[in-house]
């Protein structure tokens, strides 16, 4: 059954693409691309994480990754037979693994990539509400502050917070 978490497997080889979809279907919604601009036009909001191969002819992963930062809130995963050089250390992916890849390590990177966005989500999340509670506390007189159930709910969701960042 899979989750409501997305994940957008880019390969320019069907076979390839199919084997990963194959293998994570089960876990995640999946989408798959065969080449670069088959990539740019299934990526949306919606993908959580991407798996981009590197080497392909009609748009290389790496203009793949450079579009695909400047336009979505995505984590990406370069899935690629290309070793590393100094190359990539201009490059914005979340992580790099060479092919062939187990399913196992697929699914721990993407599942690490989903943690780092969630915890991403609530450091965001805490900032938000943490300066909502200081404005209305430096705003408010302290009788206001005590008596107001929202107020009460923003401190229990600071803590909450707090606490799961901690």
């Amino acid at each position: 059954m899979a989750g409501s978490d997305t994940v957008l497997i880019v390969d320019d080889e069907p076979e390839v693409a199919d084997v990963y979809e194959l293998r994570l279907r089960e876990e995640y919604e999946t989408r798959t691309a065969y080449g670069g601009e088959d990539a740019l036009e299934t990526v949306d909001s919606d993908v959580d994480v991407v798996l981009l191969d590197r080497r392909m002819p009609d748009l290389s992963g790496d203009e793949v990754l450079e579009r695909v930062r400047a336009e979505y809130d995505c984590r990406v995963v370069m899935l690629t037979a290309v070793e590393p050089g100094l190359d990539i250390l201009e490059m914005e992916f979340d992580d790099y693994l060479c092919k062939p890849i187990e399913k196992s390590d697929l699914v721990a990177a993407i599942e690490q990539q989903l943690r780092v966005q969630r915890y991403d989500d609530r450091v965001s999340e805490y900032f938000e509400v943490a300066s909502k509670l200081a404005l209305l506390e430096q705003e408010l007189p302290p009788p206001s502050l005590e008596e107001n159930d929202d107020i009460a709910r923003l401190r229990t969701r600071a803590g909450e917070l707090r606490a799961e960042l901690d």
